[in-house]
């Protein structure tokens, strides 16, 4: 347990590390909208290799809190990129300019469906990125929180018809 908490927890601080020095301090391109699509089809493989190995897992329970930590932080920092991004467009595609924090803060604040704050999309690309998180969100909870929770209950039946080995390990 002590293994796959450290682990989630270097994993979550090397992609914040990342999130707040890469330069996103240039407008959001076409360039940037592929390539935010394409990490986010990136991020459907990596939830479909950690479903499998979830069910694969000695520890299954841990493997499925693991999947969805890192899951949850690579998929918040990837709209969180895109929208600092955007608010370097010119027009701004915010009602104020972000900062890292601010775009983790508006990604973290659509998530959690509590509401804009003072933050609101204004461009057209703003509020369709927006529209995408949203539904993104949706399918996450809906789908990707579903498919790991088959997998840690397959993975438990998997184990249970095994002979014990004397604990989990990660």
């Amino acid at each position: 347990m002590v293994r796959v908490t450290l682990r989630t927890t270097l994993t979550t601080v090397a992609l914040i590390i990342v999130y707040f020095t890469a330069p996103l301090n240039r407008p959001f391109t076409t360039l940037t909208g592929v390539g935010l699509t394409v990490a986010l089809f990136a991020l459907g493989t990596l939830a479909t290799w950690q479903a499998r190995s979830i069910a694969r897992s000695r520890s299954p329970r841990l493997r499925a809190i693991e999947a969805l930590g890192t899951t949850v932080a690579l998929f918040l920092l990837l709209f969180a990129s895109g929208y600092l991004l955007m608010s370097h467009d010119t027009p701004p595609g915010f009602s104020e300019p972000l900062t890292h924090v601010d775009a983790l803060f508006l990604t973290i604040t659509i998530f959690t469906s509590v509401g804009f704050s003072d933050i609101v999309p204004i461009s057209q690309t703003a509020r369709a990125l927006t529209v995408v998180q949203m539904l993104g969100d949706l399918v996450f909870l809906g789908v990707v929180a579903k498919v790991f929770l088959e997998a840690m209950r397959r993975g438990v039946e998997r184990k249970a018809g095994e002979p014990s080995d004397g604990g989990e390990g990660g």
